[in-house]
């Protein structure tokens, strides 16, 4: 083997481990189109031994007071300050994202972890005096056991910190498994958390594939199960994690539309448009695909989508001057380059086509990388794929509408709802869509709305299988189970035996 291609493999027990399953997956470098490690796959052997240390750390782990858990996340939350840089290259060299973007997503993840320092707040339960005569009542709340995450290549440092900084932190042993397209990431995270001091077991990772995924599902001794990533596979988590009687919060797809009113601002409109659309490459669960332009506002935004589309500077990741890198494999490019095909043959106007990007003019060596430019088409309808799928690529659709009330109206339609937004500088409009609109996360004039680490992050609809969001004080109940205690001493206890429950006498 090439002393320039790794073998990247597991993190179980506070140990690397070797990849026993014969199984590996090429990683490549975007940019270049270059193999540069082969991750293993593990099997439900692997799987198992990853478990099983979860499960041997859990009663330890879990009887730790908060604080002191607290203060392993405050040394981990340091060591993520050091090194965040570095994570940050991890993610451009495996994801292809912008470097600026991928310092952003380290920095939203340790946004996480800061939230998860104040878990003896967080747990603390309620308490009732005398709720009945001589009894007193109280919740607590106690971690699940061994749980585990499922991520997507697009986030791999936030998404993964969407959830066990808060696991942990409630007393919970986590086992992580990552998308293989980009794996090295989740590996000196662990690295950094055993030298946080956090004990053996606690955090594991095993790369894999849905051999992986099927063994975690149904393993008895995983008790939650998070996902995020498509709406097929949402499902499917859902389900057999439901039918092997777990706990399980997946998050699915997206088709973020952003409502732009006739009096918004043109320019700050185009700009978010341009941002959001494009932003690492389109391939955000929170991206914003579709413009439903009201009134005459799309003669005045459409021209300098044009302009700004065209003239994005699509360059590899490690360049500063990057606003768009390249796509994330060989795989999605034709997948992005069939929707625009599709797009044409429904009749959309296509208006930039990037499918023509020469990867040669983003950086030396990006000649075999997976390039492509922004996608703009217009007069595009409800009735297309382009527009009732989720492509996951820098293809931006805009949608024409008369008025307000068809902009909520097409919106509430689509079974996706993740996130939307909308531009006006009407606050009786941006009321109204607000309460009106059927989708989980929106913006008022914030293209990306997502929320802070102490809110939240959840869609509605196909975008959202479960019942609790993704971190915040959501992802506290997740993690843990309420118990409620009703308590009394022997002197207050009458004589007699009792055929009725306590009643507030």
């Amino acid at each position: 083997m090439s002393m320039n291609i790794r073998n990247i493999d597991h993190h179980i027990a506070g140990l690397p481990a070797a990849n026993t399953s014969g199984r590996t997956q090429d990683v490549t470098n975007p940019a270049t189109g270059a193999v540069t490690g082969k991750v293993g796959l593990a099997d439900g052997h692997q799987v198992s031994a990853a478990v099983a240390a979860a499960q041997a750390a859990f009663p330890a782990w879990a009887d730790t007071p908060p604080i002191r858990r607290a203060r392993v996340m405050f040394k981990f939350l340091d060591l993520l300050n050091q090194h965040k840089d570095e994570l940050a290259h991890l993610i451009t060299a495996e994801h292809g994202k912008v470097f600026t973007d991928a310092q952003g997503e380290v920095s939203r993840g340790i946004d996480i972890v800061e939230f998860a320092c104040g878990i003896p707040q967080l747990l603390k339960g309620d308490f009732t005096d005398q709720v009945s005569t001589g009894i007193d009542n109280w919740t607590l709340r106690q971690p699940l056991g061994v749980v585990a995450g499922i991520t997507p290549f697009n986030f791999p440092v936030m998404v993964p910190m969407w959830m066990f900084p808060v696991a942990i932190a409630a007393g919970n042993t986590f086992v992580l498994k990552p998308s293989p397209t980009d794996p090295s990431p989740s590996l000196r995270i662990a690295e950094l958390f055993k030298q946080a001091g956090l004990p053996d077991g606690v955090f594991n990772v095993v790369q894999g594939d849905k051999v992986a995924v099927d063994a975690l599902l149904e393993h008895p001794d995983v008790k939650a199960i998070s996902f995020v990533g498509s709406t097929p596979i949402a499902n499917y988590i859902y389900e057999t994690g439901a039918r092997h009687g777990k706990r399980v919060q997946a998050l699915g797809g997206a088709k973020n539309h952003m409502v732009v009113m006739p009096d918004a601002d043109i320019d700050q409109t185009v700009d978010a448009l341009i941002g959001a659309g494009y932003g690492s490459a389109g391939e955000r669960c929170m991206a914003i695909s579709v413009a439903v332009l009201v009134g005459d506002v799309a003669d005045k935004v459409i021209p300098k989508l044009i302009e700004r589309a065209k003239t994005l500077k699509v360059l590899n990741g490690t360049n500063l001057a990057a606003e768009m890198g390249p796509i994330v494999t060989r795989a999605a490019h034709e997948r992005i380059t069939g929707y625009i095909a599709q797009g044409e043959k429904e009749g959309a106007k296509l208006l930039v086509d990037g499918r023509s990007f020469d990867g040669s003019v983003a950086g030396e060596g990006c000649g075999d990388g997976f390039w492509m430019g922004g996608t703009l088409f217009d007069h595009v309808t409800p009735e297309m794929r382009i527009y009732k799928e989720e492509i996951f690529g820098p293809v931006l659709s805009c949608v024409r509408v008369d008025n307000f009330k068809d902009a909520v109206d097409l919106i509430n339609a689509h079974e996706f709802g993740n996130g939307v937004s909308c531009f006006t500088r009407d606050g009786n409009v941006a009321r109204e869509f607000s309460r009106r609109i059927q989708v989980g996360m929106v913006g008022i004039n914030v293209p990306i709305p997502v929320p802070m680490a102490w809110h939240g992050f959840g869609g509605w609809k196909k975008s959202l299988f479960g019942d609790m969001h993704a971190y915040g004080e959501e992802g506290v109940r997740f993690y843990t189970k309420q118990k409620s205690i009703m308590q009394r001493w022997p002197e207050s206890i009458g004589k007699g035996a009792e055929f009725v429950m306590p009643t507030a006498k």
